[in-house]
């Protein structure tokens, strides 16, 4: 297995988009998958976001500062991500926006795919190389072993949703 950080984020990246295209095709009425697929792709996203936060873009931050400006779009990309992520986490199928909730959630982590991967890891690997890239991606793998598996619940956010959910 490859410890080169941009081969493991894009390992990632090709299972997030496996479930969101499962979770697309579900029908209306498959909500028992539904339910599975989404808890899988907040999974998923959770970890994937917790170690892009914590290890990739600090150290990219640090080592190549041409970069700040997609580095601090990333982190909101991220933010907006966790938010829907933990929104999910305490929905269910048979909530009225579960279904439109999902779809955002695919729509901007689409683009935030598309965005690292056409323009922003390209640019990373010319400025880091091989070595640097193998050593973020090392520590990236010893944090995803800790990383949380499900999404912070902001008291605001438990709030609402127990107003919204009874």
């Amino acid at each position: 297995m490859s410890t080169d950080a941009i081969v493991l984020l894009k390992e990632d990246h090709k299972e997030v988009r496996r479930l969101f295209r499962e979770f697309q095709a579900a029908g209306g009425d498959a909500t028992e998958v539904k339910a599975d697929l989404v808890s899988r792709i907040v999974e998923a996203l959770t970890v994937h976001t917790f170690i892009e936060n914590e290890v990739m873009y600090p150290a990219v931050r640090e080592r190549v500062p041409d970069l700040e400006s997609d580095i601090l779009e990333s982190y909101e990309e991220h933010h907006v991500a966790d938010l829907l992520c933990a929104e999910l986490d305490v929905m269910t199928p048979h909530d009225e926006r579960f279904d439109a909730k999902t779809t955002v959630l695919i729509e901007a982590v689409g683009h935030h795919i598309q965005e690292e991967e056409d323009d922003w890891f390209p640019k990373v690997r010319q400025a880091l190389g091989r070595r640097e890239l193998q050593e973020i991606g090392a520590r990236m793998l010893e944090v995803r072993a800790s990383a949380p598996r499900r999404p912070e619940h902001p008291s605001s956010l438990r709030k609402a949703a127990d107003a919204i959910l009874g």
